[in-house]
């Protein structure tokens, strides 16, 4: 085991690839002499020089667009977006062309490329900045998304990611990258199909991603004080969701708590609860419950950007609910 921050985790993910992968190059807004919004790139244009680290204008439609037609024509583009707001200026690209591409060619043209971009609040960015819309373009065919919570996940499934063969996106929580933690040095690749246990547990499945999965773990712990056993499930991938992970989970615990940093209205918390009810409906003891943020743009002071976003006690909170209104006795 060694220890680095999760965003030179991320830096490294991006140095392995241009490495081995000659096909490669990295495009986005401030990635060169600037090293990047958060500080990932740094280092990498020395490196590698402006034919592999390219700056773009300030046109996210208009580099996407560029990357699609590079992973059409033979190139392994990684594209970063500063923040996932600014891709929403990018949809036309990412949705009508690079997830349509393969179905519309039928299955004659893919388009391998993996964008990368922040996510999340916490940081007192505001608005425009700290939104979570992973569960968007969880909507839409034709487009992976991946949501690495820890450094060896950031370490290692950008390199996965870029061995498919149609579009990839991935969500780096902002509120990660300055956080140390252990990276696996036998882990040589990661698993992009499947979501990850990261605490097992038997009373209650906590089904979370990104920043929460470290949110629900401290509020497992802090229910663990109590007697209450909590299973944390990171999903990892919001698309394709791994149904047979979440549903062994629910069948142990019969319980279900969604966390979720996206809004409630329309969110995958939603698409969540709808595959535990039709899949595991009769393994439910008590309704599931959710944990979003609250149907407002992300406040930028502190104390209202902390009240709208999930938190450890919030959720523990949610947990003792979803215990508490349990229908029948606990299963032995």
């Amino acid at each position: 085991m060694s220890t680095m921050t999760y965003r030179e985790a991320c830096k490294q993910a991006i140095r392995q690839c241009l490495l081995e992968e000659p096909r490669a190059f990295m495009m986005g807004e401030d990635i060169g002499d600037y090293g990047g919004c958060y500080g990932v790139t740094k280092g990498l244009l020395a490196e590698f020089g402006p034919g592999r680290i390219r700056d773009a204008p300030l046109a996210e439609s208009g580099f996407v667009g560029a990357g699609v037609g590079a992973a059409m024509g033979g190139m392994r583009p990684i594209v970063e977006i500063m923040t996932c707001n600014f891709a929403l200026l990018a949809l036309d690209q990412l949705i009508n062309n690079a997830a349509t591409l393969r179905h519309m060619s039928g299955g004659k043209v893919g388009v391998p490329l993996v964008v990368r971009m922040a996510t999340g609040g916490g940081r007192q960015l505001a608005a425009q900045h700290s939104h979570s819309f992973e569960g968007w373009f969880a909507h839409v065919p034709g487009l992976r998304i991946l949501v690495p919570a820890t450094v060896t996940d950031a370490r290692h499934m950008l390199r996965t990611a870029l061995r498919e063969a149609d579009p990839v996106l991935l969500f780096e929580h902002v509120f990660l990258y300055t956080m140390e933690g252990e990276l696996d040095d036998t882990v040589k690749a990661v698993d992009i199909d499947k979501a990850a246990i990261r605490r097992p547990g038997k009373d209650l499945s906590i089904l979370t991603s990104g920043n929460t999965v470290w949110k629900s773990l401290e509020a497992a712990t802090a229910l663990a004080s109590d007697g209450i056993d909590v299973e944390v499930v990171d999903l990892r991938v919001l698309r394709p969701l791994d149904d047979e992970t979440i549903m062994a989970s629910v069948k142990k615990t019969h319980r279900v708590l969604v966390v979720d940093e996206g809004w409630r209205s329309g969110g995958i918390s939603a698409e969540l609860f709808a595959r535990v009810c039709e899949q595991a409906f009769d393994e439910l003891d008590a309704a599931p419950m959710r944990v979003c943020t609250a149907e407002v743009p992300i406040p930028y002071p502190k104390h209202l950007e902390d009240a709208a976003l999930p938190q450890p006690a919030t959720i523990a909170a949610a947990a003792r609910q979803v215990l508490g209104r349990s229908g029948r006795m606990p299963r032995a």
